[in-house]
């Protein structure tokens, strides 16, 4: 007997409202438990896919977004290489923006830790 086959749907939603998804689906794959709840919510759910770490959904999607919006990689890619070659001059803009990158560096830190539910040493 040949498995049935599967037709993909789109579906858009915001970054809380897959948090949620992600959360009540608790490891299971997304496409299993959006079919699994519209399909068959009286049988027992299909198996998961393993311990899924994240336990702040929301603050998991807040730090996607900051990176997605922060250009920090780059930004401090290029004070490296200005520094090794000698040519990063200390200026107030310069200091600012290394305190600008601490700063959000700092911020998805905390977002990650929040996320994962972990404690760490201060």
């Amino acid at each position: 007997m040949s498995k049935p086959s599967l037709h993909p749907v789109s579906l858009r939603m915001t970054f809380e409202e897959k948090a949620n998804l992600e959360k009540a689906a608790a490891g299971m794959s997304l496409a299993a438990y959006i079919r699994w709840r519209l399909f068959a919510p009286d049988m027992s759910p299909p198996r998961t896919r393993g311990n899924f770490p994240v336990k702040d959904h929301k603050a998991l999607a807040q730090l996607l977004a900051l990176l997605g919006q922060s250009r920090l990689a780059n930004n401090v890619n290029q004070l490296a290489r200005a520094a090794n070659t000698g040519s990063l001059p200390v200026t107030p803009d310069t200091e600012e923006a290394l305190l600008t990158a601490v700063r959000e560096v700092a911020q998805m830190r905390a977002l990650l830790i929040q996320a994962l539910d972990v404690d760490v040493m201060p």
